[in-house]
């Protein structure tokens, strides 16, 4: 009765190893080993304590083969942790700035030539005219009686210089007062130049008039039936 309990005890530990799973190979190093008859606890060491030792052994040598394959470093993780060297994006090539274009500044306008080319002795002499007419007389009167020389002598009625038209005599006396009373000697002012000089550029003709006088003053009674087209300041211009 009691080896037969000392029998259970032993089966019951060897099926115990084997239900954990210390390992396979523990299972089939006992498979190896018989089974021997004990009668106490010292027999039980003494028959399977080489056993043990054996299979110690073998589960240590076992361990240390888990440990180094747990160690081993997993190559899939260590390209994945490896630095990766970003290369640096291509930048874009820099726009040029538009080049400034410096306008050029507007040409200014060519001075109008003159309809009428005169000497400048005759210039003066016209100036002298317009000076002694127009005394007194706005800008824009000056040059409306420029106006009405240059008229006479484009027309077929008149000579046909300016010389000719300031020097004309009608009857017994010349056309224009100054020339007969010697105002027209006397020097131009710088107005009644720069009126002659737009006056020769031809911008605006009067309607082609080539009379003018002063109602206040005149005495002339035919002149004041001629058609009138325009007065400034103290002249009617007429044609």
């Amino acid at each position: 009765m009691k080896n037969t309990y000392f029998k259970k005890v032993a089966v019951a530990c060897v099926a115990t190893f084997a239900f954990i799973g210390i390992h396979n190979s523990t299972v089939e190093a006992i498979t190896h080993y018989e089974v021997v008859n004990v009668d106490s606890l010292v027999d039980i060491g003494q028959a399977y304590g080489p056993i043990m030792n054996e299979l110690n052994q073998e589960n240590n040598q076992n361990d240390d083969q888990k440990e180094i394959i747990l160690n081993k470093p997993d190559p899939a993780v260590e390209q994945s942790t490896e630095t990766k060297v970003e290369e640096p994006a291509a930048s874009e090539p820099e726009t040029a700035e538009p080049e400034m274009v410096t306008p050029e500044p507007a040409a200014e306008p060519a001075p109008a030539t003159p309809a009428v080319t005169i000497s400048t002795q005759e210039k003066d002499l016209f100036a002298r005219l317009v000076e002694a007419e127009a005394k007194g007389e706005s800008y824009e009167g000056k040059v409306a009686v420029a106006t009405v020389v240059l008229n006479r002598v484009d027309s077929p009625e008149f000579p046909d210089t300016v010389t000719g038209v300031i020097n004309e005599v009608v009857g017994s006396a010349y056309a224009f007062s100054p020339v007969q009373n010697g105002e027209i000697n006397k020097p131009a002012s710088d107005e009644s130049i720069r009126a002659v000089e737009e006056a020769l550029t031809r911008q605006d003709r009067l309607n082609d008039c080539v009379y003018f006088y002063n109602p206040e003053i005149a005495t002339d009674t035919w002149i004041t039936t001629r058609e009138v087209v325009k007065t400034v300041g103290n002249h009617v211009f007429a044609k």
